[in-house]
């Protein structure tokens, strides 16, 4: 049965297991709606939308299809097998109990935005030697392409805007379960920063 929710990063810790420090990663969840359901039939795909969070104010055309299930922050679709699909209706809330202890997950997060980069920080250069002549040429890309087709070729590795990235990561370990908390952790890091949203997918 495939299993998934979202949930609400809130910061990294370490704990002991089996006399080892194991990193983890905490994340928030007080479960989420099923908001709509998609079918083959009907739209092309089987998913079922789910929403999360809460905000203070959303658009009115939001606040129709959201009717009786509140301001929802997030609005995520998962795809599941169209033998599952009747397992669920509008409205359900499915909480951090399907999941279990021991479990490997399918993680998926947006990687921290970090603006326009060089190229010593955004793909590892080297840069070029700090003597001889070069100034201030440390950080520099140097040389970028042949002198034809006289433009630069796609692909190229220059300077530009870093992170901010969808990311995803397989076979994460749920390594502990605290229900009365609404907390969930991960062995490892999870990408983004605090408060960023994360899609938890177990098949």
């Amino acid at each position: 049965m495939t299993k998934f929710i979202l949930a609400k990063k809130i910061g990294m810790t370490q704990i002991y297991q089996n006399d080892r420090i194991v990193p983890i990663t905490v994340l928030e969840s007080d479960g989420i709606f099923v908001t709509q359901i998609k079918t083959k039939e009907k739209d092309g795909y089987n998913t079922i939308q789910v929403g999360f969070g809460k905000k203070n104010k959303i658009s009115k055309a939001l606040k129709n299809h959201l009717k009786g299930l509140g301001n929802l922050a997030w609005l995520k679709e998962f795809k599941i097998d169209e033998s599952e699909i009747n397992n669920f209706k509008v409205g359900d809330k499915i909480d951090l109990s399907i999941f279990q202890e021991g479990e490997k997950a399918k993680i998926v997060g947006t990687t921290k935005s970090k603006g326009f980069q060089g190229v010593v920080k955004r793909h590892g250069f080297h840069g070029g030697p700090k003597t001889h002549g070069q100034k201030d040429r440390l950080r520099a890309p140097g040389s970028i392409g042949p002198t034809f087709p006289q433009r630069v070729l796609k692909g190229r590795k220059m300077a530009g805007r870093m992170g901010g990235d969808r990311m995803t990561l397989k076979n994460v370990k749920i390594i502990k379960i605290i229900p009365e908390k609404k907390l969930i952790c991960l062995k490892g890091a999870i990408p983004g920063k605090r408060g960023d949203l994360v899609e938890i997918l177990v098949k």
